[in-house]
């Protein structure tokens, strides 16, 4: 795989695409999500204002609203609904994530928890949660109800092992692996499902449509981890490296200790135990990234995924929506956004 800069348009225009397949919808998740985090208490309202105010790609919006065209959903507003609950449910776990991390920036803007404090963004998070479920009640569909509640139980157990294994460079990839099924797979799976529960499909489309946003997920988020060591800024929204401050073990950590030799091997479970990493420790770290071209071999495992996810669809029928989340999975690794 080339690196961020070199992509090619077309990769990026499957989500363009699927955005503008979606769009009428997409402005009314977004009209609905305002009305429901306004609040009298005027630290709430300044506080959702700023987070709705920094945008971000709505992709799991967009896959909700996407898999429920893909299935033949076309009366009512439950798509909207649902897109919005899925949509809050990760903005929720953005605001908890950044406490956790202490993180200063996201999509190129100062964090709730930097700006304001952290009690503020725990809080802001838990009245995002909290409005998601009265939506998910008020939708009144029980296997909703059962599938967005295990994902947000789920997403929280995943941040825990994730902290439970900090720091460790030894880490296992099955661990890791373990840990962004469930951070990020889980939710990208709830949202395409949910566009087929929606549409009443049989339990088989229910479950492809579900396989297929867990693999894409996980594409996502290895591309993700990936870019922290091969962007920039201006591209990608946060600091390069910040996992790598953070002390967060990912996959271009884990294979690179896979293949460094001993005195490497010491070297980076010596600057992963420290409490702060500096930039020579980063710069010594992506020499050795280079050196064993660790960036490819994480592309080549996404690339397992992608497979998955496209091959995931082949029971649906042809048709535009279909194509666009086929393509979608070619976007997720080489984005640049």
């Amino acid at each position: 795989m080339g690196t961020v800069v070199q992509l090619k348009n077309q990769i990026n225009n499957s989500y363009f695409q699927l955005k503008n397949s979606v769009e009428d919808k997409l402005i009314l998740v977004e009209e609905k999500i305002k009305s429901k985090l306004s609040s009298d208490v005027e630290l709430v309202q300044k506080m959702t204002s700023y987070h709705l105010g920094t945008g971000g790609k709505k992709l799991r919006a967009l896959l909700t609203l996407g898999s429920a065209k893909m299935c033949g959903y076309s009366k009512g507003t439950r798509d909207i609904n649902l897109a919005a609950c899925v949509e809050l449910i990760h903005s929720a776990t953005l605001m908890h994530d950044d406490v956790i991390d202490n993180g200063s920036l996201r999509r190129g803007k100062k964090t709730l928890n930097k700006i304001w404090d952290n009690h503020s963004s725990v809080l802001i998070g838990d009245y995002l949660l909290s409005r998601c479920f009265e939506m998910m009640v008020e939708d009144g569909n029980l296997e909703v109800l059962k599938l967005l509640s295990s994902t947000s139980s789920k997403i929280a157990q995943g941040e825990i092992l994730q902290l439970q294994h900090q720091g460790e460079v030894d880490m296992l990839e099955e661990t890791y692996l373990k840990i962004i099924s469930a951070k990020t797979a889980e939710l990208f799976a709830a949202a395409t499902k949910v566009g087929a529960i929606l549409s009443n499909m049989k339990n088989k489309e229910k479950e492809a449509l579900e396989f297929y946003g867990r693999n894409l997920g996980l594409t996502f988020q290895i591309a993700d981890d990936t870019l922290d060591y091969n962007s920039e800024l201006k591209l990608f929204g946060k600091k390069i490296g910040q996992d790598f401050y953070e002390g967060k073990i990912t996959l271009p950590i884990i294979l690179l200790f896979q293949k460094a030799n001993i005195q490497e091997k010491k070297f980076l479970k010596d600057i992963f135990l420290k409490d702060n990493r500096s930039e020579n420790d980063l710069d010594y770290s992506l020499s050795l990234i280079k050196k064993y071209d660790v960036i490819k071999a994480c592309y080549q495992k996404a690339e397992h995924y992608i497979n998955l996810a496209s091959n995931a669809l082949s029971l649906f029928k042809d048709s535009e929506e279909k194509n666009i989340l086929e393509n979608l999975t070619s976007f997720s690794l080489e984005r640049n956004f």
